[in-house]
């Protein structure tokens, strides 16, 4: 099955809609079944909604204490004035990372080098000798 991305408007209203199937006793499989989502899903939505309270009028009208999130929001944002000390590291990571990377190629050709001169030295052949 394919999954696709719902708009956050969309996403209101399945979940209005489900607020509705709730109040009158429907459990969560039969709610994502008619909502046509997964469970997982409607759960994800809920919690993206933050807790519900009940208004003095009525459970009809709730309303989430927090506001929505919003797919188009940043998660996170750095702190002002500069970049922030993870992405720093992981850069500074990143080099030692291309450093080391160079060093262990470099060993193993000088390693490769080696053995190949061990190898020809073990059977009286001079690799470097030209075949006349």
């Amino acid at each position: 099955m394919v999954g696709r991305r719902h708009g956050s408007e969309e996403i209101a209203d399945k979940l209005a809609q489900a607020d509705q199937l709730a109040a009158k006793g429907k459990n969560q499989h039969e709610i994502s079944k008619a909502l046509g989502i997964s469970v997982m899903t409607y759960h994800r939505w809920r919690k993206q909604r933050g807790p519900m309270r009940q208004t003095r009028d009525g459970d009809d009208h709730r309303q989430p204490l927090l506001a929505p999130v919003v797919d188009d929001e940043p998660r996170y944002t750095p702190p002002a004035g500069g970049r922030s000390r993870q992405l720093d590291r992981m850069e500074e990571l990143e080099q030692e990372n291309a450093r080391l990377r160079r060093l262990v190629t470099d060993l193993l050709l000088e390693k490769v080098g080696l053995e190949e001169e061990l190898k020809y030295r073990d059977t009286g052949r001079d690799p470097r000798a030209r075949r006349g």
